[in-house]
C-alpha cells in the first residue's frame, strides 16, 4: 500500500495542472451515507470532462481506479482502499438538458430525485420513480437501479463515458445487457453522462406520481438515518424485506450496525458502527435468511476495499454451493 502523497508524485507534472481536488489519504467514512470505512490513497474530484481525461492519462496504468458517486450505496472496509479514487464533482457532471423531444441528457453525478424533476418541469413521463431512488445517475446506470415497477434501463438511450485511457466512448443501452439489479458496464469505463428518453405527460399527473413516491419513501423508509438504502436484492418472486422479517432479523444489532425496524432490508449505522459490524451484520443476516427460508439473499449494497488485518468477515456460503 503506497502512501497517498506517492501517488501523487507518480502523476509526475499532471498533478500541478489538474484544476480538481486532488487529495491524498481521504476518511471515506465522510465520504459513504454509512459513515463508515478506512481511507482511499488518493482520492480524485475533477472538475469537468478535460480535467478526468488529464487524470486518466497520467495515472500509470499499475495503479488500481475505482469510482464512486455519492456514496449512497456504498459500504467502504475498514482497511480503505488501495490506489486512486474518482468522484466525479456537481459542478462538471451533474447537469440535465433536453436533447430532442422527450429527451434528457443527465450528468452521471446528477442525483436520481434531481433528473425526476426535471423530467416534470419539461412534461416528461417515465422519471418519477427515479424520486425514490438515494443516489445520483452514474450508479443507477452500473447497477440497473430501480424502483415502484421501473428501473433506469427503461429509459436508457445511450451512455457517455471515458476509458482508462482518457478516450471518449459512447454505449448503446443494448451492450449494458441490463438484468435486475445488474448490467455489463465495460472494465474501465467511468460514467460521465447518459441520454435518456421518456413521454409526453401532463406536469400534475407527474407531480401526483412523485408526491407518492415521496410519502411512501417517508413512511416505510428510515431516511433520516445513515443507510445505503436496500441492503439485498429481492430474489425471484420474493421480498428481501419479508424473508429478512420472517427469519427474525427485523431489528437485529451487531456492535453499532442494525437491520432497520422500519423496514429491515434497510441496514443502518447507529452511529459508531465500523464497517466491519456492518458486512457482519449483513452476512449474518444471509445466513439466518438461508437457514429458514433455503434462499440465498445477494448483496444490493457494493462494497470494496481491503479488510482490516484480522478482522475479515466471513461470507456466509451455504454448504449445498460448495
Amino acid at each position: 500500500m503506497l502512501d497517498g502523497k506517492e501517488l501523487i508524485e507518480r502523476l509526475g507534472k499532471a498533478a500541478t495542472e489538474l484544476r480538481g481536488r486532488l487529495v491524498p489519504n481521504t476518511a471515506m467514512e465522510r465520504v459513504t451515507w454509512l459513515r463508515a470505512g478506512g481511507p482511499a490513497e488518493l482520492l480524485f474530484q475533477p472538475l469537468d470532462e478535460d480535467d478526468l481525461r488529464l487524470f486518466l492519462q497520467a495515472l500509470p496504468e499499475d495503479v488500481p481506479l475505482c469510482v464512486i458517486g455519492v456514496g449512497s450505496n456504498l459500504l467502504v472496509r475498514d482497511g480503505g482502499i488501495s490506489g486512486a479514487v474518482v468522484r466525479l464533482s456537481a459542478k462538471g457532471f451533474g447537469g440535465q438538458e433536453m436533447a430532442g423531444e422527450n429527451r434528457i441528457i443527465a450528468g452521471a453525478i446528477s442525483p436520481d430525485k434531481h433528473i425526476a424533476g426535471f423530467a416534470m418541469d419539461q412534461g416528461i413521463g417515465g422519471f418519477s420513480f427515479m424520486y425514490g431512488i438515494p443516489g445520483s445517475l452514474g450508479g443507477a446506470l452500473a447497477m440497473n437501479a430501480g424502483a415502484h415497477g421501473s428501473e433506469i434501463s427503461d429509459r436508457v438511450v445511450e451512455i457517455y463515458g471515458l476509458d482508462r485511457s482518457g478516450k471518449k466512448v459512447t454505449i448503446p443501452r443494448e451492450a449494458m445487457r441490463y438484468d435486475y439489479r445488474s448490467a455489463a458496464v465495460p472494465k474501465g469505463v467511468i460514467f460521465t453522462g447518459a441520454l435518456l428518453e421518456g413521454f409526453a405527460r401532463e406536469r400534475s399527473a407527474i407531480r401526483d406520481e412523485m408526491e407518492t413516491v415521496r410519502a411512501h419513501r417517508e413512511t416505510a423508509q428510515p431516511v433520516q438515518e445513515k443507510t445505503g438504502g436496500s441492503t439485498f436484492k429481492n430474489p425471484d418472486g420474493q421480498s428481501a424485506w419479508r424473508l429478512i422479517d420472517e427469519a427474525g432479523c427485523r431489528g437485529l444489532m451487531i456492535g453499532g450496525a442494525q437491520m432497520s425496524p422500519m423496514h429491515c432490508n434497510f441496514m443502518i449505522n447507529r452511529g459508531n458502527a465500523s464497517a466491519h459490524d456492518l458486512e457482519y451484520l449483513g452476512e449474518t443476516v444471509r445466513e439466518r435468511v438461508y437457514n429458514h427460508s433455503g434462499i440465498l439473499l445477494e448483496w444490493e449494497i457494493r462494497r470494496i476495499g481491503r479488510f482490516l488485518a484480522g478482522r475479515d468477515v466471513y461470507e456466509f456460503v451455504p454448504q449445498e454451493l460448495d
